[in-house]
């Protein structure tokens, strides 16, 4: 990594002329890497979102990367791009490529990311960071170095763009529940709770990173950063409920060691001195996104769950109280930006659609209308809790996470 960030001086150095061009043009040039499922999102946002935002500059899909040169060949042309490689670092050397979308597994975003902002392209890389705290910490380093080059950077939390949420931070700010005392977050699902699930690479921290944190609970802290404020220090517990499982394909019976955790839950205070709970299952029988808020308050309450990501609870202390009770929200144009997809309210937009509003928000930094959140920067706070949290077990004490 360090020998990474020495070549990034050099590299952009070189880039003042092609970033002059790139912000007066009306198009840019997306690069891909990755064709599974988080590689489709990236690519139907690209190619959607000019339809529905259409002061953002048109994207141009140029070349998309897989291993596999079958794979690579048949998915560019089903997604609309150009040109298709076997090798990621031919979308650096491509002139026609300004943005590289990562959608690979998360132990190869690093070097991915740094060399990309190095060769001077915008980078929208799916969330976690990395693997470790030193990945975060190379990939900040570097956003911050391509920053002063204009250079964006985007983390893939596509919850905190749902209209809904959008519209609780709103509520927030303009005091609908008074002052805020109080976050509690759940993040539930079930796609390990099958012990007889085969391991997979994804049970081994060298590989995988953290289990539930990083793959569920990063979600849940993108959430209460963005409504709620930085999370200071957390007081955590952290358990491996399927401790071994069946190695895939074995017809003796072997078995492999499951390295991460399966659930995770934390006390936490945030940095304003407001206190919190959260807590994370990946082997929660029945549940499917189940990513539950509460925002207490010392006039009201807002409830969210992602089940029903098109509803937003709203309890407000006022009036009668022996007529108070929630108030149930069903969004519409009136909360931003749902009506880029649909006029009429309680139609719903998906979770794909979240993905196409992520992508208006990272042109629009690109072209310098106005801010994104997260960058790596924040994203590098949101992996501060998570390892945090896995730190706080080990030792069986308060960590600081700010």
């Amino acid at each position: 990594m360090t020998k990474l960030l020495e070549q990034a001086h050099s590299r952009l150095e070189n880039m003042s002329l092609a970033l002059f061009k790139e912000q007066t043009m009306d198009s840019i040039g997306v690069g891909l890497i990755g064709t599974g499922y988080m590689g489709k999102c990236h690519a139907t946002a690209w190619g959607s979102v000019k339809a529905r935002f259409s002061s953002v500059i048109t994207p141009r899909l140029e070349m998309l990367c897989d291993a596999d040169d079958t794979v690579a060949r048949n998915c560019a042309q089903a997604f609309g791009f150009t040109n298709h490689s076997t090798n990621w670092r031919d979308l650096l050397d491509n002139p026609a490529v300004d943005v590289i979308s990562i959608t690979t597994p998360n132990g190869l975003h690093p070097e991915m990311a740094i060399e990309a902002l190095q060769a001077g392209k915008h980078v929208w890389c799916e969330k976690p960071m990395g693997l470790t705290l030193d990945h975060a910490s190379s990939m900040t380093t570097a956003a911050q170095l391509a920053a002063t080059k204009g250079i964006q950077t985007q983390l893939g939390y596509n919850y905190v763009h749902n209209p809904a949420i959008i519209h609780a931070q709103k509520l927030i700010k303009d005091g609908a529940i008074g002052r805020v005392i109080h976050f509690r977050g759940q993040v539930d699902e079930d796609y390990m709770a099958d012990p007889l699930l085969p391991w997979t690479w994804r049970c081994k921290i060298e590989d995988g990173g953290l289990g539930t944190l990083g793959d569920l609970a990063c979600h849940l802290v993108s959430l209460a950063h963005y409504l709620v404020g930085d999370i200071a220090k957390v007081l955590a517990d952290i358990d491996t409920a399927h401790k071994e499982r069946p190695l895939p394909d074995s017809t003796t019976g072997e078995i492999g060691a499951v390295e991460n955790e399966d659930m995770a839950q934390a006390v936490i205070r945030f940095k304003s001195g407001i206190s919190g709970l959260i807590s994370s299952s990946r082997v929660a029988w029945g549940r499917k996104s189940m990513l539950r808020i509460e925002i207490h308050g010392d006039k009201g309450m807002i409830v969210f769950d992602q089940e029903r990501m098109n509803e937003l609870e709203l309890f407000q202390a006022t009036g009668d109280r022996s007529t108070r009770g929630f108030t149930r929200i069903l969004t519409s144009p009136e909360h931003l930006p749902y009506g880029e997809f649909c006029p009429a309210a309680g139609h719903q937009v998906g979770f794909n659609e979240l993905k196409i509003i992520e992508a208006a928000q990272f042109l629009d930094a690109i072209s310098g209308k106005k801010a994104n959140w997260p960058n790596f920067e924040d994203g590098q706070k949101i992996e501060r809790v998570i390892h945090g949290v896995s730190e706080s077990a080990k030792r069986g004490s308060w960590i600081e996470t700010n």
